[in-house]
């Protein structure tokens, strides 16, 4: 399917070396996931990077065990530290970035509101974790009403059987699913 490159905005998700620190199996997918954005930006379409960016100290993040009090403990993924920053091969100076302070893409930030304001109407989605932000991302877009493409070969998780599972038989109901070089090439490219 061809997309308009003008409503059209390519999603990296928690694609930083924080969460490469925690999963260093997953830098697998940095290659490919470098040539999806190198494509959307040659074709002219939106590319944000989404991942976790918390102020000083943590304080999004309750005193509960609720996931992220590793995060808190570890000091990790505060804005503007190494934690935080997004892969190499997917960000260059300039780029837009929003940050969550939750699983999913959209999880109380401004996201939706900027593309919107954006007329975007289709995302392309890729990232760390398939089970986890990919996911929740999908499902939330879906309810938004957005159309959405996951690009499979640059979305990892570490249960391999997960990944499957959820890129064969749960997201085909809800998006487009291909790999990255079927995407460059439904684009005409």
């Amino acid at each position: 399917m061809k997309l308009d490159s003008r409503t059209t905005a390519v999603l990296t998700l928690d694609l930083q070396t924080g969460i490469f620190g925690f999963l260093p199996e997953s830098l697998q997918i940095t290659s490919k996931a470098g040539r999806a954005v190198e494509f959307a930006r040659t074709a002219g379409m939106q590319v944000v990077h989404v991942g976790l960016g918390f102020a000083q100290g943590h304080p999004e993040i309750s005193e509960l065990k609720n996931g992220f009090h590793r995060v808190k403990e570890k000091n990790l993924f505060v804005k503007g530290s190494e934690s935080a920053q997004f892969h190499e091969s997917v960000y260059q100076p300039g780029d837009l970035v929003v940050y969550k302070q939750r699983v999913g893409a959209f999880a109380e930030n401004e996201l939706h509101l900027i593309l919107r304001a954006r007329k975007i109407e289709h995302l392309v989605l890729m990232g760390i974790a398939t089970s986890g932000i990919v996911l929740s991302t999908l499902r939330r877009a879906f309810d938004l009403d957005y159309d959405c493409t996951v690009l499979k070969d640059a979305c990892f998780d570490d249960d391999a059987e997960v990944h499957r599972v959820l890129t064969e038989k749960v997201f085909t109901k809800q998006a487009c699913v291909i790999t990255v070089e079927e995407f460059i090439q439904q684009q005409g490219a």
